[in-house]
C-alpha cells in the first residue's frame, strides 16, 4: 500500500517539473486564458482505461466523464440529480466541444454486475446498470460483446438531448464509438456502414 503511495507522490513530482514550473508553464496558461478542450470523453471508472493515458493527452486537451460502465443515460429533464448529463451539458453547451468520444472497454465489472447480478443490496449500481436494455436474444453472454452494444445504445440515448441531436444534425459535433481492448491496449471504431468495431487506424 505504501508503494502505491509513494508512486503517487513520485508522479506528483514529476507532473510539477514537466507542467507548472514557471510563469509560462502549461498550468499558467490554463490558469489565465481557462480550458478549451475540443474534445470530451465519456469513459468507465476502471482503474486500467483512463484516457489521458491512452491517448497522451496533456492538461485541457480533453473533458472527461468517468462513470460505471461509461454509460449516458436518456434526456431526462425533472429535479433529480443527473451527474452524466450535467457534465454532457457543460461540455456540450457551454464549453462547445466538437468530438464526443464513448470510450467502452474490455472486461467491464459494470456490464458484468448488469449480466450476472453479482451485486446483492447495492445501493446504486444495479439501478445505473440497468439504463442498458440488453436484447431478448442471447448472444451467449459474453462481456465484450454487450459492452459494445451497451456503447450503441449510449450513442442513441445521447441523440435524446435535443441540444446533442442540433449539433450532429448541423455537423457541429461528432459521436465517435470506441472501445479499448485492455488486454492488447488496441481501440477499435464502430464502423456505421458495417456495424462493426474495427481496429482504430493510425
Amino acid at each position: 500500500m505504501k508503494r502505491s503511495f509513494d508512486k503517487i507522490l513520485e508522479g506528483y513530482k514529476a507532473f510539477r517539473e514537466r507542467y507548472a514550473g514557471g510563469d509560462g508553464s502549461v498550468m499558467t496558461n490554463l490558469s489565465q486564458y481557462g480550458q478549451q478542450p475540443q474534445i470530451m470523453v465519456i469513459a468507465c471508472c476502471d482503474s486500467r482505461v483512463d484516457p489521458a493515458l491512452i491517448l497522451q493527452c496533456d492538461p485541457g486537451d480533453l473533458f472527461v466523464i468517468r462513470n460505471v460502465a461509461n454509460i449516458v443515460p436518456p434526456y431526462e429533464k425533472d429535479n433529480l440529480h443527473h451527474g452524466t448529463s450535467a457534465a454532457l451539458e457543460f461540455g456540450i453547451k457551454v464549453l462547445n466541444v466538437k468530438h464526443l468520444i464513448l470510450l467502452g472497454h474490455s472486461q467491464c465489472g459494470g456490464i458484468s454486475a448488469l449480466l450476472n447480478s453479482k451485486l446483492e443490496q447495492d445501493d446504486f449500481i444495479t439501478n445505473w446498470v440497468n439504463i442498458v436494455k440488453m436484447p431478448n436474444t442471447d448472444i451467449n453472454k459474453d462481456i465484450d460483446t454487450y459492452a459494445k452494444l451497451a456503447l450503441n445504445q449510449s450513442f442513441q440515448n445521447c441523440l435524446t438531448f435535443p441540444w446533442i441531436y442540433e449539433k450532429v444534425i448541423q455537423k457541429e459535433l461528432m459521436i465517435h464509438l470506441w472501445f479499448f481492448d485492455i488486454k492488447t491496449g488496441t481501440i477499435f471504431t464502430h464502423d456505421n456502414d458495417k456495424k462493426e468495431y474495427d481496429s482504430l487506424v493510425l
